[in-house]
């Protein structure tokens, strides 16, 4: 008996000592970030225009998320900078006809985040790669207009990732 009141008033001690150190699933960025500026990405890939919709998605998923206002460069408590050095496009699926059905984006970038009012660099990660995958609609094979459609609407998940990863790391 004596043995089971000592395993429980551990356990008990654990989770007030752990209650107490502050420790939260969530992360939060210092206090002073309320801003941020997003320049175009620059493009280290032979995919052209790559850098604007994937820019352009980021910037998207920022106002969408709410928590880091999107300003410009001279405005921003803090900066998301990016490098796409790796863009590819895999066949998932095919119809009966070999006709290719669904495909996967993966893009590599290199990402930093930088807090412009302390002059310091909150994080780098490089090699940081993002995949979304999407279906080409119709019966025959996708026309290239109706691919790039489908290549912007994986980047909108490509840019809810990219900040997640910038905002939740603290």
């Amino acid at each position: 008996m004596s043995r089971c009141r000592r395993v429980w008033a551990l356990v008990a001690a654990a989770i007030v000592l752990l209650a107490g150190c502050g420790y939260s699933l969530r992360g939060s960025l210092p206090g002073h970030i309320r801003t941020v500026a997003v320049p175009v990405f620059v493009n280290k890939t032979q995919e052209p225009a790559v850098e604007n919709f994937l820019t352009r998605a980021v910037v998207d998923a920022f106002v969408t998320s709410g928590r880091l206002k999107v300003v410009r460069l001279e405005e921003a408590d803090s900066i998301l900078e990016g490098e796409i050095v790796g863009y590819r496009v895999d066949s998932l699926s095919f119809d009966p006809r070999a006709n290719v059905r669904e495909y996967r984006l993966t893009v590599t970038l290199n990402l930093q985040f930088r807090d412009v009012r302390q002059n310091v660099t909150l994080w780098r990660q490089e090699g940081i790669q993002e995949k979304a995958d999407f279906r080409v609609p119709g019966q025959v094979a996708a026309t290239i207009t109706s691919e790039e459609s489908a290549l912007r609407l994986a980047a909108v998940d490509i840019g809810r990732a990219i900040v997640n990863l910038a905002v939740d790391r603290f």
